[in-house]
């Protein structure tokens, strides 16, 4: 079955791939199918997550996935959150347009400063992924998966993306970066939103 992921990051469709192969689901990005990204203003996960898939739905004209994930830190109410990819151009520090090459150790840096001083440094990534069978789907289907952990005082590990290299896993004794991709993709945030993602489309798509 043929899904369009409402997403052009690369390392997204491998990690999600891999998770939802199994079902006999084929991802295709939207990007490769001439779909344009979404707008996201809203301020929850699932919000932003519907509209995407929605968008990418009706464009596409075919069922699709979406993902909107970040980094939820507890001593900053939460923040990045839904606005962890451009937390650093929020924060004026790098133009808006930037690519995710200069984002990504622009983020981690930016967060790194906002923690200076910050004794609670309790962390989770969090990631709701949506499903719609077409863009006006009365049901659509909708898994949150957490993982905690705490924020280290400088990067780690060279795997994953994002905020990756500064989220410790005391289970792991490692940071999130630090984990192979297969070890990755059995314990993220994401993973567990893919386990409860395959349930729900066993038993609500009948796949």
């Amino acid at each position: 079955m043929k899904l369009i992921l409402a997403s052009n990051n690369d390392k997204k469709l491998h990690e999600l791939q891999a998770l939802l192969g199994p079902l006999g689901l084929q991802l295709h990005t939207q990007g490769s199918l001439g779909i344009s990204e979404a707008e996201e203003p809203h301020h929850t996960f699932v919000e932003n997550a519907l509209a995407k898939a929605r968008h990418a739905s009706r464009l596409g004209q075919a069922p699709a996935i979406a993902d909107d994930s970040g980094l939820c830190v507890r001593a900053l109410n939460g923040a990045p959150g839904v606005r962890s990819a451009r937390y650093a151009i929020d924060l004026g520090l790098v133009p808006e347009g930037s690519e995710r090459a200069v984002l990504d150790p622009a983020n981690n840096a930016a967060l790194l400063t906002q923690m200076l001083g910050q004794p609670d440094r309790h962390a989770h990534f969090t990631c709701v992924l949506v499903a719609v069978r077409h863009a006006d789907d009365p049901e659509p289907l909708i898994a949150e998966g957490h993982w905690p952990g705490t924020l280290l005082t400088e990067a780690r590990g060279k795997h994953g993306f994002g905020y990756d290299p500064l989220l410790w896993l005391p289970e792991q004794n490692c940071s999130s970066a630090e984990l192979p991709p297969e070890t990755k993709n059995a314990l993220s945030h994401r993973a567990r939103a893919c386990v409860r993602l395959q349930a729900l489309l066993r038993e609500r798509w009948a796949l």
